[in-house]
């Protein structure tokens, strides 16, 4: 069965309501969404289980949580682009099939070279969703006010899907065996398959043009460094491999740029960031997920080594920040009805460096309700960023554009997570470093471990008789927290910036997640007639 695309409306005429069949094919999309939110999260807890089967090395085991992540965020702008050429819902099922076969071939790896592989896979194939789902609500929803409610359910089920992941992980994980959470993927593949021909409607842009090959591999050559890169550091600290990965990353990134600028149907079109409530959104939505991501490395920590809860219990314990973060995006849109969305997001930013602000009290010894109050607090004021900056996103793009503009929010969010990662992660090593005090009684080799992270330090403790093992895991809780307590304090600092930079950047961009005319701009002759992309969003075919 087919499905055309709602007509542009008339000058001067409102845009189409979307009906039933919309809000279903909405229910469709949101299916990927939450797959995608739960992949990310799940494998955490099956690391232990899948390592006593495929037995990794320290390395494999990295390279098995990170190529996942690593590739989307690679391929997110290609796959933007590409679902803009041949079609977004085309695009959305070829990636369904992929991402099930993908999965099936994960869940029975049968070492840990093939489930590298695999998951490199699944990471290509997930970077088809994001973009895809996108673009088609943009096409699905033509009203700016159902399109921003739209736009929430989506932003809300990928928060649910977080939040859910360490639960629906936990459970597979006590029934079956570690592949089952890859396995889930593939009955949702497979509904979704079924239901998109139904209800989702086909979009392409006609004036695409093909697809430029060697702007791919420049595209690739640019990003995956530099998220190489940043992972590196964060992991081993700023060794020059790392230094000389970023560098070679963004010297590609340069001969992309030069190269999108000769094209007459480029791989990413450059003047989508001339648009400045868009260009502006992409940097508070990297600011703003730097600030998470390191955040969520520290109290994940603090969780379980600190704490001493399981990875399940950890999870259990963040499902209500995620949940926060549900409820504030759902709430997100209404607001923008009476506020600028600059005030909107300002001042969640406002709360979020409130929440940590809380974080930075937080104890060795009893801390866990603290924590978890801070971090619901800064949850709940990070949730309008995902709503309305990707409503300002599918706005602000021409139809034709919507793929390639959704899949640049994506990358701005991977980039923003991995530098977070990479900055607060070292600077907390270097606080715990600074501040352990190691007890007397240890050899050199025992001292070196402590002093290297609370990891380290924990495992040797367990080696030492009770008294001296104690005061080493004391001292080493001691020193992660307050690192902890001062990387909240930094992230709070940095959330404030982003609040003010928020608040002025988009305080003219209303509940449509349009820009409103400057006083000093000229009046249109005719105010029903269309504006043209870059100001108002308006379709373009």
């Amino acid at each position: 069965m087919s499905s055309t695309p709602t007509p542009d409306p008339a000058p001067g005429t409102a845009p189409p309501k979307a009906g039933a069949r919309e809000w279903a094919g909405l229910a469709v999309l949101a299916l990927p969404t939450l797959l995608l939110a739960l992949d990310q999260s799940v494998l955490f807890l099956a690391l232990p289980h899948l390592a006593e089967s495929l037995a990794p090395t320290g390395t494999q085991t990295l390279w098995i949580m990170d190529i996942y992540g690593f590739m989307m965020a690679g391929f997110l702008v290609t796959m933007g682009t590409l679902g803009d050429r041949i079609g977004r819902r085309k695009l959305l099922m070829a990636g369904a099939v992929a991402v099930g076969a993908a999965s099936l071939l994960a869940a029975f790896s049968t070492s840990a070279e093939m489930l590298i592989v695999t998951r490199a896979l699944l990471g290509i194939a997930a970077a088809t969703l994001m973009p895809s789902t996108l673009a088609l609500i943009g096409n699905m929803f033509r009203d700016p006010h159902q399109r921003g409610r739209a736009i929430a359910v989506w932003a809300s089920c990928f928060m649910g899907g977080t939040a859910l992941g360490p639960v629906v992980g936990g459970v597979l994980l006590e029934y079956f065996w570690w592949g089952s959470v890859f396995v889930l993927g593939v009955p949702v593949m497979l509904v979704l398959l079924v239901a998109a021909p139904l209800v989702l409607p086909e979009y392409k842009d006609p004036d695409g043009g093909r697809m430029d090959l060697p702007s791919v591999l420049l595209s690739l050559g640019a990003i995956l460094p530099v998220i190489y890169g940043l992972k590196e550091i964060a992991r081993a600290g700023w060794e020059p491999g790392a230094l000389l990965a970023m560098a070679a990353g963004t010297s590609v990134g340069a001969l992309f740029v030069a190269r999108q600028r000769r094209l007459s149907h480029p791989l990413l079109d450059l003047g989508l960031f001339r648009h400045a409530a868009l260009a502006s959104w992409l940097l508070i939505l990297l600011l703003t997920m730097a600030g998470m991501g390191g955040m969520y490395l520290f109290i994940t920590g603090y969780l379980q080594m600190v704490e001493g809860l399981s990875p399940f219990e950890a999870g259990a314990w963040m499902v209500p920040s995620a949940l926060a973060s549900v409820v504030a995006a759902t709430l997100a849109p209404t607001l923008t009805r009476r506020l600028p969305m600059g005030a909107v997001i300002g001042g969640g930013l406002g709360l979020t460096a409130t929440g940590y602000l809380v974080i930075a009290f937080v104890d060795p010894a009893g801390g866990l309700p603290l924590l978890v109050t801070g971090f619901v607090i800064s949850f709940f004021g990070t949730g309008p960023i995902g709503a309305l900056g990707t409503n300002l996103v599918v706005g602000s793009a021409p139809p034709g554009k919507s793929g390639s503009a959704a899949s640049l929010g994506e990358t701005s969010g991977e980039f923003g997570v991995s530098f977070g990662l990479a900055a607060f992660g070292s600077l907390g090593g270097a606080l715990y470093t600074a501040g352990i005090e190691v007890p007397d009684g240890l050899t050199a080799e025992q001292a070196e471990a402590v002093r290297g992270g609370i990891e380290g330090a924990l495992t040797v403790a367990g080696q030492l008789p009770g008294g001296l093992g104690g005061q080493v895991a004391a001292a080493a809780r001691e020193a992660y927290t307050s690192g902890l307590n001062v990387v909240a304090v930094v992230c709070a600092a940095l959330a404030v910036v982003t609040a003010v930079a928020a608040a002025t950047a988009l305080r003219r961009v209303g509940a449509t997640g349009r820009e409103a005319p400057a006083a000093t701009d000229q009046p249109d002759p005719d105010p029903g007639a269309t504006k043209g992309p870059e100001r108002t969003g308006a379709p373009s075919r």
